[in-house]
């Protein structure tokens, strides 16, 4: 009897062959609408595998319903949509996508980085409306990014990948990081500052951390009041290691001069979210690895994985 497994979301058809040659497949077929919570339900009490997303929460209720579950196959690099410790208790393995998408997202930060600070959503928008009338010479001014000082909160293979880009721009780059690392620190040539200095030196601070209870809302109001007022926070990692409340209220009141944010607390964000009502937020859906070659590598991965999983050998990126 062939394993079964149960898939998420709608994925390229070409990349499941291999698959659908070992394996009963079943698909949810809705592209842009997330799997039901009854539907998951029902279909995790008799597969061998299942390939989610991050807009699945597979918690201990869920996994408690699954008789013969051996891997969960993450089509992400964050896993905290699913409960690893219950997981373990169980013998479930869990798989996620890491490496593939470093490149692609950090364009992306970077490209938000350049968007936010030269105003060009806001421009843009000044243009279509019929507002440009005249050039007056501090009209839509914004940030340098050449010379500035960038700040990185998370120096993984994406925060070195963004260093790489910011020292094109002449950038200073600083990191605040849970361990140190001094041969990066050698390579790169960046500086590794404790989180309330590099809260209060850099021009520009990207968030690219992992989302844990440590790093929880790591980012409030007594950390947003030590920025400049001329700073730039930029979120690409998970929306819940920034206190929205404490944003909104620093942005209103021009305490920081601008968010770049592609990540938000809870997803989708809701269109009349408070953050999305200002000037000086550039916010986009939560698609920092959305490149058409990242996102086809990131799902072959996670079938790679999951494949492995329900044959009973070892995936090749294992979280627990």
């Amino acid at each position: 009897m062939k394993p079964k497994v149960y898939i998420t979301r709608k994925i390229p058809i070409d990349l499941l062959v291999e698959l659908e040659a070992v394996c009963e497949v079943d698909i949810w077929e809705h592209e842009d609408i997330p799997v039901p919570r009854h539907v998951l339900e029902e279909k995790i009490v008799n597969i061998d595998g299942l390939f989610c997303l991050l807009t699945e929460t597979i918690d201990q209720s869920l996994l408690d319903k699954a008789n013969t579950l051996k891997i969960i196959s993450n089509m992400a690099v964050g896993y905290n949509n699913i409960d690893i410790e219950a997981a373990k208790k169980r013998g479930i393995t869990v798989t996620n996508t890491p490496g593939i998408l470093t490149e692609t997202t950090a364009d992306l930060t970077f490209a938000l980085l350049m968007a936010t600070s030269r105003r060009l959503v806001e421009s843009a928008d000044y243009l279509k409306k019929g507002e440009w009338k005249t050039w007056s010479p501090m009209q839509l001014t914004g940030q340098d990014v050449h010379g500035a000082t960038l700040g990185i909160i998370g120096l993984g293979r994406i925060g070195e990948a963004l260093v790489r880009r910011a020292k094109g721009f002449d950038m200073t780059c600083i990191y605040y990081n849970r361990s140190r690392k001094p041969e990066i620190e050698k390579e790169l040539g960046v500086g590794y500052a404790v989180l309330d200095e590099l809260l209060k030196r850099a021009d520009f601070i990207c968030i690219l951390t992992p989302y844990t209870n440590e790093t929880k809302n790591l980012i409030g109001t007594r950390e947003l009041s030590l920025m400049k007022s001329t700073s730039i926070l930029i979120n690409t990692a998970r929306g819940g290691i920034v206190d929205e409340i404490a944003l909104y209220e620093a942005l209103s009141t021009k305490k920081i001069w601008a968010a770049g944010l592609d990540v938000f607390e809870e997803e989708p964000v809701n269109s009349n979210h408070r953050l999305l009502s200002l000037p000086n937020v550039v916010a986009i859906p939560h698609i920092g690895s959305a490149s058409v070659n990242t996102r086809r590598k990131m799902a072959k991965l996670a079938i790679e994985n999951l494949l492995l999983g329900v044959k009973n050998q070892t995936p090749k990126s294992i979280v627990v």
